[in-house]
């Protein structure tokens, strides 16, 4: 096996990684409670899924076909600047328009700041 095989399958591991994520983080929006733990499944793994999907096609095309692409690097910096943001600001916008909590949440310590009229 030489050194370009290597690397191909290194990358056909990172794009399984990032499908095997993807399905996790499926699984996680369908099961967990609240809109905010289901952010959380959104962001994360789906983030994390997705730049490991780009970067293995990146890297395979890098070394089968020998070219650098732009799109896949721009791709890759978009989803990592976005997606927690996005994320952050769906749960901002989903507590400031008092969706509650899950049961067995904890404490809301962020209520009697925002929401002082409410005590």
């Amino acid at each position: 096996m030489n050194v370009n095989q290597m690397i191909e399958w290194t990358a056909v591991i990172l794009i399984l990684v990032g499908s095997i994520v993807s399905v996790i983080s499926a699984f996680g929006m369908i099961r967990l409670p609240d809109v905010y733990t289901r952010s959380h499944a959104a962001t994360k793994s789906s983030t994390l899924s997705v730049l490991t999907c780009l970067l293995g096609a990146f890297i395979y095309f890098w070394i089968h076909d020998g070219y650098v692409s732009v799109r896949l690097i721009l791709g890759i910096l978009f989803v990592f600047v976005t997606a927690p943001v996005a994320g952050h600001l769906i749960c901002r916008a989903a507590y400031r328009s008092r969706v509650p909590l899950a049961e067995g949440s904890g404490e809301d310590e962020l209520k009697s700041k925002l929401f002082p009229e409410k005590e």
